[in-house]
Order: C-alpha cells, then structure tokens, then sequence
C-alpha cells in the first residue's frame, strides 16, 4: 500500500518528465560517449579496456584514471512500461512504482548512487565515470548540487533549486554501459551530479 503522500503525485505529470528526460538522453546521439572500451576524453586521452576488464586511461605523467562507478537498480519491465522501451537494459531490479514510494519517503533511492561518493586525487590524472546501471545518467560538474532536468524528480528529492549546470542542451548523457572521461587540470574541490537523479552525486578533491 503507498503512503498518502505519494499517491498524491501527479501521476500525468510524473511520467511526462520522466519520459522527457529519457527521449533526450537517448536521441542526442552527438553527446552520447561511446562505451567502455573505446571512449575519449575532452583532453585527447584514450579509455581502453585491458585484461582485468577494468576501464583505464592514461592522463599526465602516465598516471591511471580515478573512477567512479555511477550504479541504479531499475527494473526493465516496469520503468519500460511506465517510460517506454529502452529506458532500462538491466536484468530485474526495483520496480517502478517502489521506485517513486521509496523516493517519496526518503528524497533519494540507496540503489541509485556514484561509489565512492568522495575521491582524492592528483592534478592532472583523469576522472572517469562509468555506468554500470540499467538507465541512463549524466556525471556533471556543478558549482553547487541542485536539481536536475526531471521537475518530478527534483521535487520528490528536495531539490528544489534546479543547478544552472543541469541544462539539456549542455549535457553529456552516458548510456548503459558508457563512460565519460575528463582531465583534472586545477586542484581544489569539485561536485559532480547526475542531472536526471539528482540525488546520486560525488566530490572529487585534487591536490597537486
């Protein structure tokens, strides 16, 4: 049975931002990174796939990427019935409906996460993030964290305040699967979010 809370979600409005946000992560093919054993970073460095399976880069000095790992728990045959084919590619998982109780009743769902959720680093090694979900996610660097591109989503997790960075004609969506790749070239403190789950969210700290 669902609280009271959530079943005064509006449900129209729920599945038109959610479907919205999929439509846009999945159609812009031009800022679409290609998958883990081949994808290229904004500084000219190649992600390749080595023996262990493990993604690696090459950044400055030849020291290895730092990466984190950007995970979620969708169930294809509930988030693809509410959303559309294609929004989940996983096996199983948390079903659409428990998705948003969950939500509702704690502003965020555990599954849905960036691991480690803070990383230390050098300057000038690379950052790399890597989607092992079933779902499309966005790793992107924000001044602040806020909300993201989904209204339903934001206001379900208390993000009210949408971050300026979180702009669809701006993002880099990272499917099932991909990678997304960046040189640190400053030290200091970053945040990085996903603009579609905004609740999932790292701070990489790099240090000379």
């Amino acid at each position: 049975m669902l609280n009271r809370s959530f079943t005064r979600v509006p449900w129209p409005a729920l599945i038109a931002g959610l479907a919205t946000a999929v439509v846009i992560g999945c159609s812009d093919s031009s800022k679409l990174p290609a998958g883990p054993s081949a994808s290229a970073t904004s500084s000219g460095a190649l992600a390749t796939e080595p023996a262990s399976g493990q993604p690696g880069v090459l950044g400055k000095g030849g020291r290895l990427q730092t990466v984190i790992n950007l995970f979620d728990a969708c169930d294809p045959e509930t988030f693809n019935a509410a959303l559309g084919p294609g929004t989940c590619v996983r096996g199983g998982g948390v079903r659409f409906e428990n998705f948003l109780e969950l939500l509702t009743r704690h502003h965020s769902v555990g599954a849905w996460h960036f691991t480690p959720p803070q990383a230390h680093m050098d300057e000038g090694d690379v950052l790399m993030a890597v989607n092992h979900g079933g779902e499309t996610h966005t790793f992107t660097e924000v001044e602040e964290f806020g909300g993201g591109i989904v209204p339903i989503l934001n206001q379900l997790s208390g993000n009210t305040e949408v971050a300026p960075e979180c702009n669809p004609a701006t993002l880099t969506f990272i499917p099932p699967g991909g990678t997304y790749s960046d040189e640190v070239e400053e030290t200091g403190t970053e945040r990085y979010q996903c603009c579609i789950h905004p609740w999932m969210r790292a701070t990489v700290t790099a240090s000379k």
